[in-house]
């Protein structure tokens, strides 16, 4: 890749905060958006700002168009056997919403998820274990915090109806072995549901050849514009399921005495829709298939190493995960005994514009069984460069040694 021209396609990696460039490296909350995808939003309010499905009218038939283009696009970047297994969301909160509020369960069956969940596929469950007499269940992972296949194993029983577990942890960058557990989880009657946030930026996912259920990403974290999310799900569970939103848009046909649902992916997609959210991500998708998903897994495994391997020497300094930089992908998370990670953080910025993020990532579960008060955590993309990496090391040590 030539790093450098495709940085030009980035408006804020062009800007100065000061005399300094702006280091981004909070990827794993938020991607920059490339200009094709500025572009496309705003083409969208300029020259065809109208409904889509419900207007015949001309702008309204070039909205339509758009939006099944965007559709069939992101079908075809997973490999769903059919369009109308995309259901476009808000994000991956409200695509796992979704099923944690549609999906069938009766009291006494078993939600399984693993220990290092993000509060979206935590607190839904845990509502819904108050709610409906579920069981969730913790798979908890080796010392290392790689999955623990052994432990998972033992887990499943025919009570498990979901496993509901994270693909790419945003916590560390390591992906669990997911089709192998798809294969266990369906060999004792459960269904799985994947958190695809992390994964689906940085790595291919097909989900006819994982055979997954049901899958959720977002958009803003792989180039495309912030409120727009997919759920994927196979065609026959979707139609099983019951919307838990619904409105306009939702039903074939209603009267004063009841109304008819339209198939999916309609009778989950309420309401006037993020149109240019749609279309931005569409534009997105196409952008990261010219870059190709094996160079963004190198470029950020390059840059991965650079950074582990200077924090590696520096003393009392955690790094959170495996110490392999390529299990780890695009993500450090770190911390340092007896220092505080927001104050890191905020020098970081202030010194060299180095835009990391603090805290706990919404893994405050993790952080509470671990008595880890925060960390902080620098994620990559492919338009990081190995200065930059260098740049990081170098005034991260300088802050360690002011403290």
């Amino acid at each position: 890749m030539d790093i450098e021209k495709i940085r030009q396609d980035f408006p804020l990696l062009q800007i100065k905060v000061g005399d300094k460039p702006i280091i981004y490296f909070d990827n794993a909350c938020q991607a920059l958006r490339p200009q094709p995808v500025i572009n496309a939003v705003n083409h969208y309010y300029e020259r065809y700002s109208a409904c889509a499905g419900r207007s015949m009218h001309t702008l309204g038939d070039m909205v339509t168009k758009k939006c099944e283009e965007a559709r069939k696009t992101v079908a075809r970047f997973i490999n769903a056997k059919r369009k109308e297994e995309i259901i476009f969301t808000r994000n991956t909160t409200e695509s796992i919403n979704l099923i944690a509020n549609s999906l069938k369960l009766d009291a006494g069956d078993v939600v399984l998820i693993t220990d290092k969940e993000h509060n979206s596929n935590l607190v839904p469950w845990q509502i819904a274990a108050k709610n409906k007499g579920i069981f969730l269940s913790i798979a908890y992972s080796k010392k290392d915090n790689t999955f623990d296949m052994e432990r998972f194993e033992k887990m499943m029983t025919k009570h498990v109806k979901l496993v509901a577990m994270v693909y790419t942890s945003n916590l560390d960058g390591v992906s669990a072995p997911v089709k192998e557990i798809i294969q266990i989880a369906h060999s004792h009657g459960a269904k799985v549901l994947l958190d695809a946030a992390q994964a689906a930026p940085h790595q291919e996912i097909n989900v006819a050849e994982l055979d997954v259920d049901f899958l959720a990403f977002s958009g803003h974290k792989m180039l495309g514009p912030s409120g727009i999310g997919v759920l994927y799900g196979k065609y026959n569970l979707l139609e099983d399921l019951e919307p838990f939103m619904v409105g306009g848009e939702t039903v074939e046909y209603s009267t004063y005495e009841g109304h008819k649902l339209l198939p999916p992916p309609e009778k989950f997609e309420a309401g006037l829709q993020d149109y240019a959210g749609i279309i931005g991500l569409g534009a997105a998708i196409n952008y990261i298939k010219k870059i190709g998903l094996k160079n963004i897994a190198n470029q950020e495994t390059i840059l991965n190493r650079i950074i582990t391997e200077e924090l590696m020497n520096i003393p009392d300094l955690k790094i959170i995960g495996s110490s392999d930089p390529a299990l780890r992908g695009g993500i450090i998370s770190f911390y340092l005994e007896g220092k505080d990670s927001h104050q890191i953080a905020l020098m970081l910025d202030s010194s060299a514009n180095i835009m990391v993020r603090s805290g706990q990532f919404c893994v405050h579960s993790w952080f509470a069984s671990h008595a880890i008060k925060n960390a902080v955590r620098a994620s990559l993309y492919f338009y990081n460069t190995e200065d930059e990496a260098r740049i990081f090391v170098d005034n991260l040590r300088k802050i360690i040694n002011i403290m």
